[in-house]
């Protein structure tokens, strides 16, 4: 067989696997949207969840979902986005920065449920933060912090040296480079590595139920008063998130509509993620162009 012959078998090979991944992950999200859209209303969207009777609605689960999100993000990003730069421009190459390394790829790498009992035993226990907001918004930072200070770096390393040593050249401090220079062009990998943390967040649910809580206490969306317990920005409220109740009426839901709920609740999660990360490229690609004065 000559070399042609096995190139060709070989990209046949590749593109049925990639196929066959393509496959079932289309029909995953495709039986989701089947099964779920047609219960999914203006109604269904906005009104509070039911724990006995059938008509019930998933607008606080999905509220708390957000607000659990961008409470995570605003915490773990500064942190990982520093992070990134110092392991990327200003660490050593010694041990000491090796064994950051080591320790950031095994923190990765824990089960969400393991973070999850970290934080209940840390923070809801020996903090005494109760099931609050903040509580899975502290343990989610722990469990999103590894994997996105490492596709920042990446994201860093990948923008061409030679880019760095223009900078250099014209007479900009490193500071001034890594802001400047590479971090423009570093951008659109950045994004993505906050559209894939935040995809994690958003579908959460092991380390949620027991930092966050599985209760979701009536909220007036008239008070934004974040001190009062009834204010949907309380951050000390116990907060059931739409993956976590999603699991709830799959376990122990009694409603006579569970299957209903629990599919267009389901539908939902896959919506919403989808359209954050369609969203999030097309903005990412956007101010690229325009600090890159690129077309």
């Amino acid at each position: 067989m000559n070399a042609k012959r096995i190139d060709k078998l070989a990209t046949a090979v590749i593109s049925l696997l990639v196929g066959v991944v393509v496959l079932i992950l289309l029909s995953l999200i495709g039986y989701i949207l089947v099964t779920g859209l047609p219960h999914i209303s203006w109604h269904f969207l906005t009104s509070p969840s039911q724990a006995f009777l059938k008509g019930g609605g998933i607008g606080d689960q999905l509220f708390n979902s957000f607000y659990l999100l961008v409470l995570t993000l605003v915490i773990s990003f500064p942190i990982a986005l520093g992070a990134g730069i110092y392991l990327f421009e200003y660490a050593p190459k010694n041990w000491v920065t090796n064994t950051i390394r080591v320790a950031i790829e095994v923190l990765s790498s824990l089960p969400s449920v393991v973070v999850g009992l970290f934080g209940f035993l840390l923070f809801v226990v020996e903090f005494k933060l109760g099931f609050s907001i903040l509580s899975g918004a502290i343990a989610l930072t722990f469990f999103n912090l590894p994997l996105l200070t490492r596709s920042i770096e990446n994201s860093l390393t990948a923008v061409p040296k030679l880019q760095r040593e223009a900078g250099l050249a014209l007479g900009f401090s490193r500071w001034q480079t890594v802001l400047g220079v590479i971090f423009p062009e570093a951008l659109p990998g950045i994004l993505t590595a906050v559209i894939l943390s935040a995809g994690r967040i958003f579908g959460e649910a092991a380390a949620l139920i027991y930092t966050a809580g599985q209760s979701a206490p009536i909220l007036n969306f008239a008070n934004w008063n974040p001190f009062s317990p009834t204010s949907p920005l309380n951050p000390m409220r116990p907060a059931e998130t739409l993956a976590v109740h999603i699991w709830k009426i799959n376990s122990e839901g009694i409603m006579p509509d569970a299957s209903a709920v629990s599919a267009g609740a389901s539908a939902v999660l896959i919506v919403v993620v989808l359209l954050f990360n369609f969203s999030a490229r097309w903005l990412g690609n956007r101010i690229y162009r325009k600090i890159t004065a690129s077309k």
